[in-house]
């Protein structure tokens, strides 16, 4: 057996090194060796179809956990939200007020404590009344439509998951731990979304366009319960919530 030369031997070693590196997500070409291996097979579609399929994947989901940020009407929202068909539970904050939503088909309820109560001209005396309760909230009420609106799976995902622009693919990249495809609206002024390469191809990581919010998506049919709160953790203000 002859032996094989040093310095082939130290080329061949640098080579296999070279290959294992990853730059921003995406291996480095020239090691021969299929992106797509092991994956669903959207990285191998075009930016349509992949938005397309994602979509359709998103929408048949049960159930999926979303947080981040979204920016609307001036005001940034920080959201961590359960969600599925027939309502959504979880934690909003915005400047400085904190207060959670539990929806159950169309029942609307918000949680909070007396500072978001009194924020305003609200009355002091009713806003310790309704600290750390569950409020009902009439459907007649302009903050229904504000809010059930951060628990409705099917509107979140419908408003959010549509880049703007001309789209294109953007490398291969990760995110906690999945390997994604990533799609971008007019080179990334129109949104940035990456989509899961295994397994169902889920979106995953969100990226408004026009600094709009970022948002992250996890536990894609991972079923939780929705409980309607004890009565004596609940107050019904009729038609009207208090000035907050």
């Amino acid at each position: 057996m002859s032996a094989i030369p040093q310095g082939r031997t130290r080329r061949a070693a640098l080579a296999g090194a070279m290959c294992a590196l990853v730059v921003a997500g995406t291996a480095l070409t020239g090691c021969n060796e299929d992106p797509d291996a092991g994956t669903n097979g959207v990285g191998k579609l075009s930016p349509d179809k992949i938005q397309s399929r994602t979509r359709s994947a998103a929408e048949s989901a049960d159930a999926v956990r979303l947080s981040g940020t979204v920016v609307t009407s001036g005001r940034t929202y920080t959201l961590d939200m359960r969600l599925k068909s027939d309502g959504g539970t979880g934690s909003v904050t915005t400047e400085g007020l904190s207060f959670e939503l539990l929806r159950l088909g169309e029942q609307l309820f918000l949680k909070a404590d007396a500072g978001f109560w009194s924020h305003g001209d609200a009355d002091a005396a009713a806003a310790e009344k309704l600290d750390g309760k569950y409020v009902k909230v009439p459907q007649g009420d302009p903050s229904y439509q504000k809010f059930s609106g951060f628990t409705d799976k099917d509107v979140l995902l419908d408003g959010l998951l549509t880049l703007h622009g001309t789209l294109e693919t953007s490398g291969r990249h990760e995110q906690a731990g999945v390997r994604t495809i990533r799609i971008t609206g007019d080179r990334g002024s129109g949104g940035t979304l990456d989509v899961s390469l295994e397994g169902t191809p889920y979106p995953l990581r969100l990226v408004r366009g026009g600094d709009a919010g970022t948002l992250r998506f996890s536990d894609w049919g991972t079923d939780f319960a929705l409980e309607e709160p004890a009565k004596d953790e609940t107050v019904d203000y009729g038609q009207q919530l208090p000035t907050s």
